[in-house]
């Protein structure tokens, strides 16, 4: 049995692994992979102020619809920090709808308990009934995100890029 290659004096080593260049290659790569799949993540932040913004526009309109079928006023009212608004069991109302029937029970609380909405310019929201109302605006927060739900008055409410702030 030959211990070299012919004409070499040199024995023949069989290969036993990877080289260091090669596992640094691979170590680099799978960086890169682990980097891009970071950044095409959402921000899980967002996602629930996403979500809560179009919870939050879909009652409106529910609430909007019930007050033009009803012929009743309706407003929005967040509740702010050192207001203790409760319901009938005795938990604390992060918003409630005034005006609506019992039966239409809409929901009184954020789906992320960090949520906090302010009306701009108004410490409440007009709902109805009249078919076109004045055009308004909500700022939701969660942590460091902000989001505008607004409507003109005439279109449902929607996601707005957020209006420049006075200095």
């Amino acid at each position: 049995m030959p211990t070299s290659a012919p004409g070499s004096s040199r024995p023949v080593r069989a290969s036993r692994g990877f080289t260091l260049v090669e596992l640094l290659i691979v170590i680099a790569i799978v960086a890169i992979g682990l980097g891009l799949v970071a950044a095409a993540l959402p921000d899980g932040e967002q996602a629930r102020l996403d979500e809560e913004a179009e919870r939050l526009a879909a009652l409106f309109e529910t609430a909007r619809a019930e007050s033009r079928v009803s012929g009743a006023p309706v407003v929005w009212v967040p509740s702010r920090s050192g207001e203790p608004v409760t319901d009938s069991a005795g938990r604390p109302l992060q918003f409630r709808f005034v005006g609506l029937p019992r039966a239409l029970a809409l929901p009184t609380r954020w789906l992320d308990a960090r949520t906090s909405a302010q009306v701009v310019g108004a410490a409440q929201l007009v709902l109805g009934p009249e078919a076109i109302l004045p055009p308004q605006r909500v700022v939701l927060t969660l942590g460091e995100r902000r989001l505008e739900l607004a409507s003109d008055g005439l279109a449902p409410f929607g996601v707005v890029a957020p209006a420049a702030e006075p200095r």
